[in-house]
């Protein structure tokens, strides 16, 4: 993994091409125990884009979203590259809905509210509420992508709990857990996370290159 040569050899800097606060804090946290990977923002980095998910998978909505940020970044040399990330909620009873279209199931305003408001009236009456969030990771170093993916199984519940997280966090309860994603705080959240799951196997291939 030549890339490792860009930086310095205990860490590298990716640029996360998200413009999406919540999931820059979740993933900041996942890796806050590692040394290896330093998170930079589109902000941080002075990009000022919003790229468009038109794609009908999350790995190809994550796969234009980190190419788009490296074709950028790439003769700046200031981060060894970036990475993406894509997740969406799976409900069995709906055949796999509102997956990538998670953040715009009821419109392109993407409101939280009236996407859970959606989600809980074409579950009203049904049985099976058993649901997964999937997070895809789409990582770009040295011209070649890497994917990387999480799940995290559940069911949706019948009304929202808590105020925390953001999406559908407040109608998910994980398997093997009581309560629901909004109403953990990050420790917790990060035992089942979709999101940690995939941070974890980047962080675990980084750590490979690091030490090979």
């Amino acid at each position: 993994m030549i890339f490792l040569k860009w930086k310095n050899p205990n860490y590298m800097k990716l640029i996360f091409a998200t413009n999406n606060q919540h999931k820059t804090d979740e993933v900041r946290s996942a890796i806050k125990t590692q040394n290896v990977l330093e998170i930079i923002t589109l902000r941080e980095a002075g990009i000022d884009i919003d790229i468009p998910e038109p794609y009908s998978t999350l790995e190809e909505n994550a796969s234009n979203k980190s190419w788009t940020i490296y074709k950028l970044i790439k003769p700046n040399h200031f981060a060894s590259g970036c990475f993406s990330e894509d997740t969406g909620l799976e409900v069995d009873e709906l055949k796999g809905e509102p997956g990538v279209r998670s953040a715009r199931y009821a419109g392109e305003d993407k409101s939280f509210d009236k996407n859970i408001d959606k989600l809980l009236h074409n579950l009203e009456g049904s049985k099976n509420r058993k649901a997964k969030f999937r997070a895809v990771i789409s990582l770009i170093i040295d011209d070649k992508e890497h994917s990387f993916e999480g799940v995290c199984c559940g069911t949706i519940i019948e009304r929202p709990r808590g105020e925390a997280g953001f999406g559908y966090d407040s109608v998910f309860v994980p398997d093997g857990a009581i309560h629901t994603f909004a109403e953990m705080d990050m420790i917790e959240k990060n035992k089942f996370s979709h999101r940690k799951k995939a941070i974890d196997k980047l962080v675990e291939y980084l750590s490979e290159g690091i030490s090979a």
